[in-house]
Parts: C-alpha cells; structure tokens; sequence
C-alpha cells in the first residue's frame, strides 16, 4: 500500500507532489477491502480444522452386503406339504392364509394304485393272517406232541436195550449149563460103557445072567442117549445166545430208527413252524404297510404355521408322489439375515463380528462410518460364515439378532415375523476397525481393502502376511 501523505514519495519516478489530486482518488480504489482478511483467516482456521478433523475424527469400517431375512432353524423354515402316495385329491381342509395346529387334518386323497383299491384289503389280510396263526398252532401241537413221543420212546429203549441184554445174559448162562450138563453125559456115557464091558465079561464067564447084561447095555444106550441130548441142548443154548444178541441189536436199531423217524417228524413240524410264521410276518409287513398307505391318504399339517398357498386346487385333479400339495411358514420367531459379500471382503469377515442392519419397509438412516447416529437400524452378530462360494466368487454370511446388547437395552429387539416375514429384503454393515477419518479417504482414494486386527487374520507379528500400519497394531491385506 502506497503512504499518499508523504511529500517526497515517488510512483514509476514521478513525484507524487507534481502530479495533479486527482491521481490520489484513482490509487485509492486499489485499496484491498477489510472482509478479505477475515475470509484469508477464516479459510486459514477451515483449512485448520479439516486438518485435525481428518486427524482425529474416528471413522468405523464396514463391509456392506446385501440378502434377506431368513428362518435359521431348518426344522422350522417354509416347508412344502407333500403328496406322499399317487392320488386323487378329495378335499381341502384349509384355505390359503389359515393358521393350522401341528397334525391338522389338511386334505384328503383318493389312492389310485391298483394294489390298494379294495376297500376291504385290510379285513381280508387279517383273515389270511388268522388262518396262518392257527396252522402255526397246530404244527406247535403236533411238534409238542412229537416231542413226548420222543421222551416215551427214549424210556422204551432205556428199558427194552438192559431187557434184550438179560436175554444175552440168559442165554450164556443157559450155554454154560448144556456144557455142564454134557460133561456129565459123557462121564456117565464112559461109565456105563465100562459097567457094560464088566457085565459082558463076567456074561460070559457064565457069573451073569444075560438080562444083567441087556440092562448094562440099555444104559449105555441111555447115557449116549443123555449125551446127544445135552450135546444138542447146548448148540441150541449157543444159537439162542447168537439170537439174543441178534436180538439186543435189533432192539436198538428199531429203536433209534424209531427216535430218527420222530426227529425228523419234528423237524417236519418245526418247518411248518417257521414257514407260517415267515409268512406271518410277511403279512404282518404288509399289514403295517397298508395301514400306513392308508394313512398316507390324509394330510396332515407338519408344524404350526400359516397355509401360504394351495398348489392343487378342485376336487378330482391327480397328483403324483412327492407332489406339492400347499406350502406352509411355520410359526416361529428364529430369524436371522442372510447377507452375501464378495470375495475380496470375506477374510476379513470373522464370527461375531457386530453388525448394523436395514430392512425393507423400516424407514432408516445409515452412517456407515458413525454407527451411533444411525437410525432405523438394528443390531445383529456374525454367526455363519460359508467355508465356499456360491459360485460367483461371493460367500453369504448369517447374521443372528445381538441379543447381548437387546438385554442391555442398547438396541431395539428385531421386528415380529409378523412385520419382518422371511425373504425380505435387508442391507447389511459389518463393524470392522476404527480408525481416523483421514486414513480411511486415503485408503479409499488409493482403494485399499480395510484394515484388521493381527490376530483377527491369524497372523503373528512376524508374519508377512500383511504390512504394518498404525504402530504395528493393524495390518492391511493384500
């Protein structure tokens, strides 16, 4: 600024004293107003502030996904009601929209199956499986009654077999006593042939008569007599010995052909047994199988839950097995949300992970980088992180309520299924690190991935898995 007071001052070598007043008017319309320099301060103090904004303003990571609400408990999720058997629908029980209890008649089918169209099928396999039950009866009968005839026979040859070895005895003892008595037939047949040599010598020497010697000699015929007899007596004992034994051992044969027959009989019988009880059971199968094909003609409900549609409409129309009948959502509470993020994210997802959710039809406003001020939003954790993609190079994530902090009274519990329904539409924030404003527009002007935490990536401080940054104590992904 030009001093216009001073006489001896000088502009472009001219004296200010030799120039006219009106050149002092013109060089005060250059003079600079007094607003800019509080313009000049104020961006000085603005520049200031965005300095130590960008410095010390915490700024909360996140990963953004999207997905929709979903049921976590399989048992629990929207089921379909199935035709179990190829049928004919009869009626409907429900409308779509009605709430049913678990085991609620739903509808009732007509079976089509030629096997099953006999409407007395069950009374007749009953019938079938009487008749069997007693022919089983009486092969126990007859195998009972086998069986004692078999105890009775085992007692006859416990008595017939000693009976049949006594005879054996007998007869030794009756070959012993034809022995004996032929050794004494042939002493007394020696005998009397020397009596009878005595007589005929003193008959001839005249001091016997003649009929002392006839007598003498019909006693030696008398004795060979006795001697043949005893002789004959014991081949007779000997043959009835050979008998008895012959005997013994036809006793036993018969005996054990006897028990051999009745054993197989009892086997016979014991078949018997064992075949009507196979086909027993084989009706019994069938039995059971007809009354559950019976029962498989009427729906029941599976859960408690809303009817959400009826697929078959109209009495009459034909339906094939594993046919979908209606649709119910089960009444349940359980939900949960699933969000799916890209693959470049997913590593850095870990299970807890605090989450910031929207949903459809709850009005909201996110701060994704100042959590505490959003609005509308509510609290969730990382529970499931899938272990593969879904084949797009994403992975879902499932993220339960918090109830931790619904506990607390830090957060608003999850809406009812009844307002939040299964397959609405949620956007998801997944809570990572908090680190200054300033840090996170260069990472972002440079797009970096977002920073964690060492031991949240299971890295030792040694490891090159990631670069340094903060200190050591966040490191960032390549």
């Amino acid at each position: 600024m030009i001093n216009l007071d001073r006489k001896n001052d000088f502009i472009d070598g001219v004296s200010v004293s030799s120039r006219p007043a009106r050149a002092y008017q013109s060089l005060k319309t250059v003079r600079s107003a007094p607003a800019y320099g509080t313009v000049a301060l104020f961006l000085c103090l603005m520049l200031i502030g965005i300095v130590l904004m960008l410095a010390y303003v915490p700024w909360q990571q996140t990963i953004s996904g999207t997905g929709k609400i979903m049921i976590l408990s399989p048992m629990e999720r929207p089921q379909n009601i199935e035709a179990l058997i190829p049928a004919r629908l009869k009626q409907w029980h429900v409308k779509d929209g009605e709430t049913v209890k678990k085991g609620q008649l739903v509808a009732e089918l007509i079976d089509i199956d030629a096997k099953y169209l006999d409407p007395n099928q069950v009374v007749r396999i009953e019938g079938q499986r009487k008749a069997l039950a007693g022919r089983r009866e009486a092969a126990r009968s007859r195998y009972k009654a086998l069986s004692n005839q078999l105890e009775s026979l085992k007692r006859s040859q416990g008595a017939a077999v000693p009976s049949a070895s006594e005879k054996s005895k007998q007869a030794k003892d009756r070959i012993w006593a034809a022995g004996q008595a032929v050794e004494a037939a042939k002493q007394n047949t020696v005998t009397t042939q020397l009596n009878l040599i005595r007589i005929k010598d003193l008959f001839e020497k005249g001091l016997r008569s003649r009929r002392d010697l006839e007598l003498a000699e019909l006693d030696h015929t008398r004795a060979l007599t006795e001697l043949e007899r005893a002789e004959a007596a014991l081949h007779i004992a000997e043959r009835d010995q050979t008998v008895a034994i012959y005997d013994q051992t036809k006793v036993l044969a018969d005996t054990d052909a006897a028990i051999s027959n009745i054993f197989a009989a009892m086997a016979s019988a014991q078949e018997t047994v064992e075949t009507t009880s196979s086909d027993i059971y084989k009706l019994d199968i069938e039995l059971a199988n007809l009354k559950q094909r019976c029962e498989q003609r009427r729906v029941y409900a599976p859960c408690e839950g809303r009817i959400v549609k009826l697929m078959k409409v109209g009495a009459g129309e034909t339906v094939d097995s594993g046919a979908v009948l209606a649709v119910i959502a089960p009444d349940t509470q359980d939900i949960a949300a699933e969000l799916t993020i890209s693959d470049n994210d997913a590593p850095l997802v870990s299970v807890g992970r605090p989450v910031r959710l929207q949903f459809a039809g709850w009005p909201a406003l996110q701060f994704s980088g100042w959590p505490s001020i959003a609005v509308g939003t509510f609290a969730g954790r990382v529970a499931v992180i899938d272990a593969v993609d879904d084949g797009r190079s994403c992975y879902r994530v499932i993220v339960k309520p918090d109830l931790e902090q619904i506990a607390q009274g830090r957060d608003e519990p999850w809406p009812s299924t009844k307002f939040l329904r299964p397959g609405a539409e949620a956007s998801g924030w997944i809570m990572l690190d908090t680190v200054p404003l300033g840090f996170e527009l260069w990472r972002q002007f440079n797009a970096f991935p977002p920073t964690v935490k060492p031991e949240e990536l299971g890295l030792h401080k040694s490891s090159g898995g990631g670069a340094s940054m903060e200190s050591g104590k966040k490191v960032k992904r390549k």
